[in-house]
């Protein structure tokens, strides 16, 4: 297995520009599902995203190459997909994009806790350790803040789903053959495996158009175009240059601005536990990715 580079200016500037994607891309789901149900929106974003990619290849007459005993790990990429999905598509819809997105951005401490059996020079030390155990309380005092309305325990606990799902795709990139695996590849099994099935199961969920409108158009092409093709796949190559869990704390980002675009754009009222959580999940990832 190579052994992935530290993150240097370009990887730095990379992952800011990402997380301020998905944390707008939080907003644009909760705004979205109130003209389509979320399971159903899951499902044509990933199926739109298909097309995008088809599109990407041929524009750059690139080719969907995959790596020895790499198929199966591909299939079990896009079930993970689809389960992260439907998750956090229905967590989004159920509580706050603050809420949501303090849980789903502790992906990384799950992923530092699976590397530091799995992964080769991403042990944990007692810094990092500290770092596991802040955002795990972080998390915690999320989960258990009851004092905002609109908080649902079902849908916190489908945003841990979320994060546990991605971290597992970030996992697999790395101890399986999708490593040698182009990220284009990765991505097309993903949206590919996902979008049939989120379609599939969205009837179970009730309607699946509510009030929609042609501004939701805009908002699911946002999210095809620019997070999960293109971003995505942005992602995917950058986790086959940097370390994983190097790549994985920039998301102590996006809880930050989810949360300061959650209050701004959808007016989200931010309770102080809220803000003691989102400072435990941020600093600790900080410690995670410190060395």
């Amino acid at each position: 297995m190579t052994e992935r580079r530290a993150i240097d200016g370009f990887g730095a500037t990379a992952l800011i520009g990402f997380s301020f994607l998905m944390s707008l891309n939080q907003v644009v789901i909760k705004l979205t599902t109130e003209g389509m149900a979320p399971v159903a929106q899951a499902g044509v974003r990933s199926v739109a995203a298909v097309g995008v990619l088809l599109l990407w290849i041929w524009l750059r007459r690139a080719r969907l190459t995959l790596a020895p005993g790499a198929m199966v790990w591909g299939i079990v990429s896009g079930l993970f997909f689809a389960a992260e999905f439907f998750c956090i598509f229905i967590a989004l819809d159920l509580t706050t994009v603050s809420r949501a997105s303090i849980i789903l951005y502790s992906m990384p401490v799950w992923l530092a806790l699976a590397g530091h059996f799995l992964l080769p020079g991403e042990r944990l030390s007692v810094v990092r350790a500290v770092g596991l155990a802040l955002a795990l309380l972080g998390v915690v005092i999320a989960m258990g803040d009851r004092s905002n309305g609109t908080a649902s325990l079902l849908g916190d606990v489908l945003a841990l789903c979320g994060a546990l799902f991605w971290a597992g795709i970030a996992l697999l990139v790395r101890v399986t053959p999708l490593s040698q695996t182009p990220p284009v590849t990765q991505l097309m099994f993903q949206v590919a495996i996902s979008g049939p099935l989120l379609l599939l199961a969205a009837p179970m969920f009730g309607p699946m158009i509510r009030e929609f409108e042609p501004i939701h158009v805009g908002m699911l092409a946002f999210q095809a175009i620019g997070i999960a093709s293109l971003g995505f796949l942005g992602w995917f190559w950058l986790l086959t240059i940097y370390r994983a869990s190097s790549v994985a704390s920039f998301a102590f980002l996006s809880p930050v601005l989810s949360v300061l675009l959650g209050w701004a754009l959808l007016g989200e009222h931010i309770g102080p536990l809220i803000w003691v959580a989102l400072a435990l999940v941020a600093v600790g990832i900080f410690l995670i990715n410190r060395r």
